[in-house]
């Protein structure tokens, strides 16, 4: 079975930053693209990034470029989101996703696979 497991999260005072971890397993990694996205109650899902595990392409959320930044590391199965410069309209429930392809791409109901939520919370 394929599985995401995503962590990371917690509690930060705005400006500061966190890292979150996505752990894939079930799946031939390089075959996926995998992305962050994040929600909050009562609000659809959105992108943050995406990256392909083929060839290291991405793709950003425009307004979160620049202080969001996605990586991948095939041998550990992993991407990650670098997150700097927190503020408090950041504070969500992130989640990662794996969609088989090597075009990152941002059509959230193409994802196949959803890891459960990590939780952010920015305080001003």
């Amino acid at each position: 079975d394929v599985q995401l497991q995503a962590s990371g999260g917690g509690l930060v005072q705005a400006g500061g930053s966190l890292r979150l971890s996505c752990v894939a397993s079930g799946l031939r990694f390089s075959d996926y693209t995998i992305g962050w996205f994040r929600q909050t109650p009562g609000k659809e899902r959105e992108v943050i990034s995406v990256i392909s595990n083929s060839d290291g392409s991405t793709y950003y959320e425009k307004s979160l470029k620049g202080r969001f930044t996605i990586s991948s590391d095939n041998a550990k199965n992993t991407v990650y989101l670098q997150m700097n410069n927190l503020k408090p309209e950041d504070t969500a429930t992130y989640y990662c996703a794996a969609d088989r392809g090597d075009y990152p791409h941002p059509v959230t109901n193409l994802f196949d696979y959803w890891g459960r939520g990590t939780q952010v919370t920015v305080s001003s």
